[in-house]
């Protein structure tokens, strides 16, 4: 098959339509900015107003791309996965070359309301099939290089070069790189209700008693207003879910989408948010089919709602959501009717603000590289670039990506 190009035009029209809970574990702790500390965020004094919102969602463990926004009409998908391979008459057909995986109803929904935007080829150079040197890469946005902080901590810098409170929130058992920063303390909770500080025995009377007078020790005083503003965030973000109360339905896994609307609508200012299926769920070694179906129900599902749910708020035009994965799967199905670790794959733009269709290029299925995976068409960093320069409007992608990308015209 010959590359075929989607020269940023949009094969779906663009249509507008205007207008529970999950629990995990664990609690968090707090750090100076940029020594990896899970929260440290003063009470918020401002609410949001008018900003723009970037939600990421990281489906880990490598998402296969290619059962995922299934090519059915090359011959070479069905070559290279006799038993995988997703039939025509099952798929969740989008256009003339494409159906959606039978479990992305949710996804089908936000295609045919223009409110999509399907990313082909995404990857790098000297790709890594380690999930932690992958993800690594993706987190920092330094491909084979890395960095000490992650790139949406960089954006958080680049929005706000002093320390701001609320800025940035990572909803998960533990901090992520990705938005690790050199300026801000992100606010990292999983359940909401058991949101608190961390701590030994024998620290607690210290932590329990914060002063919020100033001291003449600067060090102390930065320790105390680090506790203190620990404390006011752990209170802000259960106050924001004890008063959620929505009639959305996110299906089974909301992926602490419904968390995120929580803030939301509470008017916290935050501008970024990074939630994330845990634990490599997407690693589809071993009997892929089912499984990988049933992820990208829950997926999809939990997308859509969210954008329901922030239609019920009144916000739908101030939020994005990008998902992306560390990597895609090898093109050919291995024996244990699954596929291992790959290179390319498709990443996707959802909201009421995004041009739906397709950009980018794709990839071949006919012309692999030596260990049979796709060769990338899209560096990842314009993606990227896309959400930061053409969504948040920060005209400074270039500095934060430390390289220029050219961003798709997803909101042009």
């Amino acid at each position: 098959m010959s590359k075929k190009t989607f020269p940023y035009t949009i094969t779906n029209p663009r249509r507008r339509t205007f207008l529970k809970r999950s629990s995990a574990t664990l609690a968090a702790a707090a750090c100076a900015p940029g020594l990896g500390g899970l929260f440290a965020s003063a009470a918020g004094a401002t609410t949001l107003g008018e900003e723009k919102i970037l939600v990421v969602l990281e489906l880990s463990g490598g998402n296969d791309g290619l059962n995922t926004v299934v090519p059915y009409a090359d011959d070479a998908y069905y070559r290279h996965r006799p038993t995988l391979g997703i039939r025509q008459e099952k798929l969740l057909r989008i256009d003339d070359h494409f159906g959606f995986n039978p479990g992305m109803a949710g996804f089908e929904k936000l295609w045919k309301e223009g409110d999509l935007a399907i990313i082909h080829g995404c990857g790098y150079e000297q790709p890594s099939y380690s999930h932690f040197t992958s993800m690594n890469y993706w987190h920092t946005a330094a491909p084979n290089s890395g960095d000490e902080f992650g790139w949406v901590g960089r954006t958080a810098d680049a929005i706000a070069p002093q320390p701001t409170a609320n800025l940035l929130i990572n909803i998960d058992a533990g901090q992520s790189l990705a938005v690790k920063s050199r300026v801000h303390n992100p606010v990292v909770f999983d359940d909401p209700n058991r949101f608190q500080r961390n701590a030994l025995f024998q620290e607690r009377s210290v932590l329990d008693g914060v002063s919020k007078k100033i001291s003449k020790n600067k060090s102390l005083e930065y320790l105390n207003s680090v506790a203190e503003s620990a404390r006011d965030a752990s209170r802000l973000i259960r106050q924001a879910w004890t008063q959620y109360d929505s009639n959305i339905d996110y299906g089974v896994f909301p992926v602490d989408l419904n968390k995120v609307a929580a803030c939301i609508e509470a008017r916290l200012p935050t501008r970024l948010y990074y939630v994330a299926f845990r634990n490599n769920m997407f690693d589809t070694h071993v009997q892929q089919a089912p499984l990988h179906q049933r992820l990208l129900t829950y997926a999809t599902d939990a997308v859509h709602a969210f954008i329901r749910d922030l239609e019920r708020i009144g916000v739908a035009d101030q939020v994005v959501v990008m998902a992306f994965s560390e990597f895609g799967r090898r093109v050919p199905e291995n024996a244990n009717l699954g596929t291992d670790h790959g290179t390319a794959n498709v990443m996707f733009m959802a909201g009421k603000p995004v041009k739906g269709g397709h950009y980018g290029e794709l990839p071949s299925l006919s012309e692999l590289d030596d260990g049979d995976n796709l060769i990338h068409t899209t560096d990842f960093r314009r993606t990227y670039a896309t959400a930061l320069d053409g969504w948040l409007g920060l005209g400074q992608a270039q500095d934060v990506l430390k390289g220029a990308f050219e961003p798709f015209p997803i909101f042009v």
